[in-house]
């Protein structure tokens, strides 16, 4: 599975891939393959990725065309 969503989030923020590891404490070349699908993503850092661009993770993994939460915590 291709995670497009997450490098459509990345370059709507203007952050390159060696941004997002660094929130995400993994490297580089981990994020590029959660991007490209050769990893499938944690659950902890799908939901640092849902906090980091305000959306929810049913955004993220594409089960929902809506981008925006419906309620914030």
């Amino acid at each position: 599975m291709k995670y497009q969503r997450i490098r459509d989030l990345r370059e709507d923020a203007d952050m390159y891939q060696k941004e997002l590891a660094e929130l995400l404490h993994c490297s580089q070349q981990t994020y590029s393959d959660y991007e490209s699908g050769k990893l499938d993503i944690p659950t902890d850092v799908l939901i640092k990725l849902a906090e980091i661009y305000d959306t929810t993770t049913d955004y993220i993994l594409g089960l929902t065309a809506r981008r925006e939460r419906p309620y914030k915590h």
